[in-house]
């Protein structure tokens, strides 16, 4: 076949500029891809363990996104916040960083976290230290980074008949039988949430829960911890002439930080 010179087909010559267009096109297809392929195979965030409403004064033990339980308890009288020496209790994101006080009595007297050897019964007058179970918690975040060496923990109280209203000096109270419960359920480095709104609606779980009562837990009894330096705590002694307790004469225990109960 034959074509006259003046009935070629025009092509379009691909000039350099056209390159560039081209190639920043499929660097920007390349990327999207890479996007939504990472996004796909991304995990979900895990979710917490305990939800804390501050607004309910109520805990939630959530086993896989459902409602396994709902305790009342007690948090700081003063408020919230993670300020040294406020006596408030903080928010935000928190992990179970130690579990004290396995196989102890309901109503254990716990000094400086060390089992006293005397069991109180609810409501006891005139008394108010930690008893029963003690689940130190560690912040996560800068708004609750001090929460660990404060010494903030959800324990139990004999001073049931405040819980349901804030009464504590900065930790979570609860009645003995229900922090029994959830010391039970839950495991060293589970999430737990503080939140100062209301509980999420959750559907009531209904399944067998992961860690039921009675499950393998710490290998060891643990009836003292550790700072987070390795160094053991150790009680320190009041200046002579005054007592560890507060205005009121509650008394807060040698604790290793100002903060009470």
């Amino acid at each position: 076949m034959h074509f006259r010179r003046d009935k070629l087909p025009i092509v379009p010559l691909i000039t350099l500029p056209m390159i560039f267009r081209l190639s920043f096109f499929a660097v920007v297809l390349l990327a999207s891809s890479v996007v939504r392929l990472s996004a796909s195979t991304q995990q979900a965030p895990t979710p917490p363990r305990i939800i804390i409403s501050v607004h309910d004064q109520k805990l939630m033990v959530v086993e896989n996104g459902q409602r396994a339980g709902i305790y009342p308890i007690s948090t700081s009288k003063f408020g919230l916040g993670d300020r040294w020496g406020s006596m408030t209790t903080p928010v935000g994101w928190l992990q179970v960083a130690q579990k004290i006080g396995d196989h102890a009595p309901a109503g254990a007297v716990f000094h400086n976290r060390r089992m006293t050897g005397e069991v109180l019964v609810p409501n006891a007058p005139g008394r108010d230290p930690i008893v029963t179970r003690i689940i130190w918690l560690r912040g996560l975040e800068k708004t609750n980074a001090n929460a660990y060496n404060r010494g903030i923990y959800i324990h139990g109280t004999p001073q049931e008949k405040n819980i349901g209203r804030p009464a504590s000096y900065g930790c979570v109270r609860m009645c003995s039988k229900d922090v029994t419960e959830v010391y039970s359920h839950v495991q060293v480095g589970e999430l737990v949430q503080i939140t100062s709104d209301s509980l999420p609606k959750l559907p009531k779980f209904k399944g067998t829960p992961s860690n039921p009562p009675g499950s393998s837990g710490p290998s060891r009894v643990i009836f003292t911890a550790d700072l987070p330096n390795g160094t053991p705590a150790t009680p320190r002694t009041p200046a002579p002439g005054k007592s560890n307790s507060n205005r009121k004469g509650v008394s807060l225990g040698n604790r290793s930080t100002p903060d009470s109960a």
